[in-house]
C-alpha cells in the first residue's frame, strides 16, 4: 500500500512576514594542518581555515536570499551549514523555530530533512553513475516512505520530471547519457521530490545551457508562488541574481559585508566589494564607459589579514580598516559592515 502525497498548503494561507530560517553567528572552522607526526617533525602549529566566520541572517517564509562573492568565500560552506551536512563550529540554525542541528542528530531528523533539501552544484558528482534515473528521483520518496508502490512511485517520478522540462521516457536512462545541463535538471527534480519548504540552491543554473537558463528559473519562480517554497539561492551571475532574489548577501573571505533588499543592493551598494563587483558587469546603456575592474587577488584564507579582510584591496580603507573588524550594522536602510561607511565617507 502506498502513501498518498498531500498536496502543499497555498502560499497564500501560510504566514509570510515571518522568518523560516534564522542563521545566527554561524562558524565553520577546518583543520588542514598536515598530520600530527609531520608536525612534530617539522615542528609546525597547526593549522586552522576559517570558511565561514559569523554569518547571520535570516529568509522569510516564500522568500529567496542570494548569496554572492567571489569563488573560496564560503558560500557553499553556507550551503551545507543550512542542510546539515557540516556541524557548525559555533553559531546555530533555527528552521521553523526550532535548532535545527540539534533536530538533525535525533529521530525527528528525518522528517526535518524532507522539508529542507539542496540542489548541488556539481550534477557530474551528484547523481550516482550506476542508477537509472527512476531510482535516483524515486529514493527520496522511498527513504522518507512517501510511496511505497511502484507503479505510483513511477508516475510521481515522471511528474518530476515533467516539471524540470525532461520525459518521463527519460527515467529508464543512466546519467551519462544525459548532458550536463539535464544532469542538473535531474538533481532539480530530486530535490523537489519530497515537497521541501526550504531549498538551498548552490548555483543549480551554472550547468545548463543559457537558452534553458531563463526556463528553469521561471519554473523555480512558478513553483515558490505556488507552494510557498523558500531559498537560498547561490550564484555567481549577478544577473541571475537580480532574476530570482528578494534579498541579496553579499560575502567576502567567510563573512557578509552586505545584507539589502535587491532592488537597493543594485541601485545603492553601500560596501566598496559590492560597488567593485556591480561596477565590473557590462551593461549595455553604459557602452564605450570605462569600468572599474575587480582590483587585487583575494586574500590567503588560511591568514586572512587583520581588521576588515577587503582593506588591502579597498580605495577607502585607512588606519581603523586594518586594526579594527567591522561589525555588520543597519546603516543607511540595508546591513552594511563597513567603517566608511559608518564614518559618513562613502
Amino acid at each position: 500500500m502506498s502513501a498518498v502525497i498531500e498536496p502543499r498548503k497555498d502560499a497564500a494561507a501560510m504566514k509570510t512576514g515571518e522568518p523560516l530560517v534564522v542563521a545566527h553567528d554561524l562558524a565553520r572552522t577546518f583543520d588542514v594542518s598536515p598530520p600530527w607526526l609531520n608536525r612534530v617533525l617539522e615542528r609546525k602549529p597547526r593549522v586552522l581555515l576559517h570558511a565561514v566566520d559569523g554569518v547571520s541572517f535570516s529568509i522569510e517564509r516564500g522568500k529567496t536570499l542570494a548569496l554572492v562573492g567571489e569563488s573560496g568565500c564560503g558560500k557553499s560552506t553556507v550551503a551545507r551549514l543550512l542542510v546539515g551536512l557540516y556541524a557548525p563550529t559555533r553559531g546555530g540554525l533555527q528552521f521553523d523555530g526550532q535548532d535545527a542541528h540539534a533536530a538533525f542528530k535525533t529521530p525527528e531528523g528525518r522528517q526535518l530533512r524532507r522539508r529542507i533539501q539542496m540542489i548541488f552544484q556539481d550534477p557530474y558528482a551528484s547523481l550516482n553513475p550506476r542508477w537509472i534515473v527512476e531510482d535516483i528521483i524515486g529514493e527520496p520518496l522511498r527513504e522518507h516512505g512517501i510511496l511505497s508502490d511502484k507503479d505510483a512511485l513511477r508516475q510521481r517520478v515522471g511528474e518530476l520530471l515533467q516539471s524540470v522540462g525532461l520525459s518521463p521516457l527519460d527515467m529508464s536512462k543512466y546519467p551519462h547519457q544525459f548532458s550536463g545541463g539535464q544532469r542538473q535538471r535531474i538533481s532539480i527534480a530530486r530535490a523537489l521530490a519530497t515537497q521541501p519548504e526550504f531549498l538551498v540552491c548552490d548555483e543549480p543554473t551554472s550547468a545548463l545551457d543559457v537558452s534553458v537558463q531563463a526556463q528553469v528559473l521561471n519554473i523555480m519562480k512558478d513553483l515558490q508562488r505556488e507552494q510557498g517554497l523558500t531559498y537560498l539561492f547561490i550564484s555567481h551571475n549577478l544577473a541571475v541574481v537580480r532574476h530570482v532574489a528578494d534579498q541579496v548577501g553579499v560575502m567576502y573571505l567567510g563573512r557578509l559585508v552586505e545584507v539589502a533588499d535587491k532592488q537597493k543592493l543594485f541601485a545603492e551598494p553601500q560596501h566598496p566589494y559590492t560597488r567593485m563587483l556591480l561596477d565590473a558587469i557590462p551593461q549595455m546603456k553604459h557602452t564605450g564607459r570605462a569600468r572599474t575592474p575587480v582590483q587585487g587577488e583575494v586574500p590567503n584564507p588560511l591568514n586572512p589579514p587583520t581588521g576588515c579582510a577587503f582593506h588591502p584591496r579597498c580605495p577607502h580603507a585607512n588606519a581603523r580598516c586594518s586594526t579594527e573588524r567591522p561589525q555588520l550594522l543597519s546603516l543607511k536602510g540595508v546591513q552594511v559592515a563597513c567603517h566608511a561607511v559608518e564614518e559618513g565617507r562613502l
